[in-house]
């Protein structure tokens, strides 16, 4: 198979794009290991029979996956205490949804507490895990970000959760607010030797929207129920979509709290990945170090910090 080059000698536009999208999709995909996993249980646990309590056997299941990861060195002590956050906050709040009847767990279990089991909260720790990893497979950099405003509103998104059943719903208003705080937040990515950028915005309502996209498999494979799912399935509704666009936004702000302390608590001496006025910034040498390549006339930034930022660590 041959490809048409310039005199550069790239390949031409299209063909670069095509790999760039392939390579995209590869490290989207390893990215999501965690969530692959915890799907593949759902799963097998839905159609094997097995000696325990589904529930139960899922929770084994996440826990040993959770350590693996770490033993493997996939993710990090830091990386595992952040999910581990993840874990607890969406326990939190699906203890509180299934009380007051948003949805339900069908099915016992011994490790299942006020109507939910212990194994849900890992179904918000794979979002973690995904972010984490894709902080490093896709060796991300944010510059504008605003971290007192953003975590202010990631927590009142996070308690609007509650109160909107008793409130006014403020979830427009607080969005847009988002929106304001974040319109000159972006994220720097590396995909291949192309160094590209989009808001920061953009990116919570991407994955929002594939995070829409799992809860239908989710609720397929009778992880939970919504209430109209009780009896036949159908699609979740589409405004579970910007819900789940909001909630990014608080696992976001878990994730960048820990990186903007690079380089001071952590890996001293290198540049934080969330650029605030108390992290470290980049350095002129950094910048000197930099590789600049041309495609097809384009300028494209290998970024300097991390050397292949697309190779696994």
């Amino acid at each position: 198979m041959t490809s048409r080059t310039n005199k550069a000698g790239f390949p031409s536009r299209f063909v670069f794009a095509c790999l760039q999208l392939l390579r995209f999709g590869w490290l989207e995909l390893v990215s999501c290991l965690f969530p692959a996993f915890l799907f593949a249980g759902l799963a097998i646990s839905k159609y094997v029979d097995l000696p325990i309590a589904r529930y139960d056997a899922l929770l084994i299941y996440c826990v040993v996956l959770t350590f693996l990861f770490w033993a493997v060195r996939l993710e990090t002590w830091r990386e595992v205490a952040v999910i581990f956050g993840f874990h607890l906050i969406g326990l939190g709040l699906e203890l509180f949804k299934v009380q007051i009847g948003s949805w339900q767990y069908p099915g016992d279990a011994v490790t299942k507490f006020a109507g939910v089991p212990l194994f849900a909260g890992f179904m918000y720790a794979a979002v973690g895990s995904y972010i984490c990893q894709a902080w490093r497979r896709f060796d991300l950099r944010v510059s504008g970000y605003r971290p007192l405003l953003t975590t202010l509103l990631a927590a009142l998104i996070y308690a609007n959760f509650f109160t909107h059943h008793w409130l006014p719903d403020l979830r427009i208003p607080i969005a847009v607010g988002l929106l304001i705080v974040l319109r000159r937040t972006w994220v720097f990515f590396t995909v291949g030797v192309r160094r590209y950028r989009m808001p920061l915005a953009l990116a919570f309502a991407l994955i929002g929207f594939f995070l829409w996209i799992a809860e239908n498999f989710g609720t397929f494979l009778d992880a939970w129920n919504y209430p109209d799912q009780v009896n036949v399935w159908h699609l979740v509704h589409p405004a579970k979509f910007g819900a789940w666009s909001l909630l990014v936004s608080m696992s976001y702000v878990l994730v960048a709290s820990v990186k903007s302390l690079e380089g001071r608590l952590y890996h001293r001496g290198t540049p934080a990945t969330v650029a605030t006025s108390q992290a470290t910034t980049i350095t002129s040498a950094d910048l000197d170090a930099a590789e600049i390549d041309t495609v097809d006339g384009d300028t494209a930034e290998i970024a300097p910090q991390h050397g292949d930022a697309n190779q696994s660590r």
